[in-house]
């Protein structure tokens, strides 16, 4: 996708990707929880405030934003790891369009979400949201089977620890389990103090020796304490119940090192606190204890994702299909592994099969929207974004995405309308005002695009594509000399953008300016010497100054990039003609009429060559054909001339 067009969507540097996945990682909690206290809520967009302001070079204020957090919570790791990558930008002097291109501006916004959901972790913030909380509903539908499932699994190996015992021990092991799921059940009400006094009296009954079975309660009172944690994270009641939970997990790997399940709850607890290697080896561990458990691969795939280790994600993601194949939020997480990986046909095929368990996937289907418009099928990812509304119609991001993909269609209309309902709700966004910009301007509505890209510029005044797209708008509706300024602008502001420069070129060897015009090639030329625009161009202003040497250089090597042009080739020809080479502008003149073979000009023009040759015949058969096939040609008389005389 070219720097010019309508911006969609990009790879992004994997040390953003990173610092962004582990934020909202952070903030967003685990797979099981669905929803976000008041304060969690509040701290999340923040974050995400700040982020965007970053991402618009608007250091200051993202910079504010984090030490209020900061203020509140010293400790918050995630507004500090922020502030420092904020502040390195912002020392260096590197304006936000420099240390991130422009497509990885709009990308930091989506992430926000994209990436939080990649990783399973659904993010609840909307306020007016139906198909959101419908999601989140079938999300934890899923958690909760799995949770039963694995429930029954660990059901089943204590009642074989029952079979095994005495008749006296079997009761006293029955009045455990009762105690035991008694209290889980006071926990899950939210009754703390009733759930411990009932555990501490199953943990008096326990026989002594019988070291599996004592191990298997721990375990289960670790994994309720666990949960109570999550559910009332940052109360005096939360922060007791996780030093609980770490105690007894501890404790049941004491008793019997072979139980998967205290590993599975270190491992969350690792996780929740950041420690990702300790979280890593916990849930590997759990996995290679328990190899039927499916949950235990996916929450590995997760840290592992956490971690970058992509190839090993992949592994887990794999297992945890392989063992559920109907948990679509694996299939998911797997598809965001393999784009990771760039393996963008396994991670499509991932996200349809997401789909295919959970029609109304909304996060999914936005994925395969942007792998097919990164793979340039603009038509399958307007169908998928289209979907992706559909279950989620509040998404401005997706709103915006399916927008610019129906530009990339060729739809206009479609795409002017759906930036217009983007547009009200948030009218100075500049991704959108540039993308506006450049679909008034396909629509040749060329003083609005000015408007739009006016809006974008004002906004994020160093993004050197918006200021060339003003430029654009100003040059479409005569306004060259503005156009020129803008340009030029441009071009400082990023020395590798080729674009304002071929544009000054053209607008410089219009006005006949051919000094300045051939810098600013020159200077393109230096960046993509390959570059067709860049070559024809160049021998366009050699042409005008009869450089005929440099003009057939660079002709020649515009050639290279499309063969095909038979423009190209007819310019090349005049070139060669004109510096002497009849032989080669006789070659390249038929050239241009084996690819079009009604270009008049180029067949007056090679009779002329074959007069210079001394051919003769040829010239008469090329003259005559021209004006029996094209009586009305405006050079007829010449070539009438030109055939009398032979």
């Amino acid at each position: 996708m070219s720097r010019e067009k309508l911006i969609i969507f990009s790879g992004i540097g994997l040390v953003i990707i990173a610092v962004i996945v582990i934020i909202l990682v952070q903030t967003c909690g685990s797979n099981d929880d669905l929803s976000l206290s008041g304060g969690d809520a509040r701290r999340l967009n923040i974050l995400r405030l700040a982020t965007d302001y970053a991402a618009a070079g608007e250091f200051d204020r993202a910079l504010n934003l984090l030490d209020g957090l900061l203020i509140e919570n010293p400790e918050d790791e995630d507004a500090r790891e922020l502030q420092r990558i904020i502040l390195s930008m912002d020392r260096s002097g590197t304006s936000s369009a420099e240390a991130m291109n422009n497509a990885l501006i709009e990308e930091l916004r989506r992430q926000n979400q994209a990436l939080a959901s990649s990783l399973n972790r659904p993010v609840v913030v909307q306020s007016n949201a139906s198909s959101s909380v419908s999601s989140a509903d079938d999300e934890a539908a899923a958690a909760r089977r799995a949770a039963a499932e694995a429930e029954e699994a660990r059901r089943r190996s204590q009642e074989e620890e029952l079979a095994r015992a005495s008749r006296e021990m079997q009761e006293i092991m029955r009045r455990v389990n009762n105690l035991v799921a008694d209290g889980k059940a006071r926990l899950s009400s939210g009754d703390l103090a009733g759930g411990t006094q009932l555990f501490n009296e199953a943990k008096r009954l326990i026989p002594a020796g019988e070291s599996r079975f004592e191990s298997q309660k721990l375990a289960d009172m670790a994994d309720a304490y666990y949960d109570y944690s999550r559910e009332h994270r940052n109360t005096p009641g939360g922060r007791e119940s996780l030093t609980n939970a770490t105690q007894h997990a501890n404790d049941a790997l004491a008793k019997d090192a072979t139980q998967a399940l205290p590993h599975f709850v270190l491992g969350r607890i690792s996780r929740d606190a950041n420690q990702n290697d300790r979280a890593i080896n916990s849930f590997r561990e759990a996995a290679r204890l328990d190899q039927n458990n499916f949950m235990y691969f996916h929450e590995l795939g997760r840290v592992l994702f956490i971690g970058r280790r992509f190839p090993e994600a992949r592994d887990a993601f794999q297992s945890a299909t392989r063992l559920n194949p109907n948990y679509d939020p694996s299939w998911y997480n797997l598809g965001g592994t393999f784009r990771a990986l760039n393996r963008l046909d396994d991670a499509l095929a991932a996200y349809r099969q997401a789909v295919a368990i959970r029609a109304d996937y909304f996060a999914a289907h936005r994925e395969i929207g942007r792998i097919l418009i990164s793979r340039g099928d603009a038509r399958g990812a307007v169908q998928a974004f289209t979907r992706a509304l559909q279950y989620n119609p509040n998404d401005i991001s997706t709103l915006r995405e399916l927008a610019a993909a129906q530009g990339e269609a060729g739809n206009h209309v479609e795409a002017e309308n759906l930036f217009t309902r983007a547009l009200s709700i948030e009218p100075a966004d500049p991704q959108t005002n540039y993308n506006m910009a450049r679909v008034k301007m396909d629509l040749r509505k060329n003083n609005e695009a000015i408007n739009h890209a006016r809006i974008a510029v004002d906004a994020a005044p160093t993004n050197a594509i918006y200021v060339y797209t003003l430029g654009q708008a100003l040059e479409a509706s005569g306004a060259n000399d503005l156009a020129i300024s803008a340009y030029r602008t441009a071009a400082s502001l990023d020395p590798r953008y080729i674009r304002p420069r071929i544009n000054l070129g053209n607008i410089l060897l219009t006005a006949g300016n051919f000094s300045e015009a051939i810098a600013y090639l020159n200077e393109a030329y230096a960046i993509e010497p390959a570059n067709f625009e860049v070559n024809n161009n160049l021998g366009a202003v050699y042409t005008r100054q009869e450089n005929w040497s440099y003009s057939i250089v660079h002709y020649e090597r515009a050639l290279i990039a499309r063969p095909n042009d038979a423009t190209v080739r007819f310019n090349l020809a005049r070139a060669y003609a004109a510096s002497g080479d009849h032989l080669k502008a006789q070659e390249s003149y038929q050239a241009v009429l084996r690819l079009a073979p009604n270009n008049w000009d180029a067949m007056f023009e090679l009779g002329k060559i074959c007069v210079t040759l001394e051919q003769f015949p040829e010239a008469r058969r090329y003259l005559q054909d021209l004006i029996n096939r094209n009586p009305n040609y405006s050079s007829r008389a010449e070539a009438e001339r030109i055939l009398r005389s032979l």
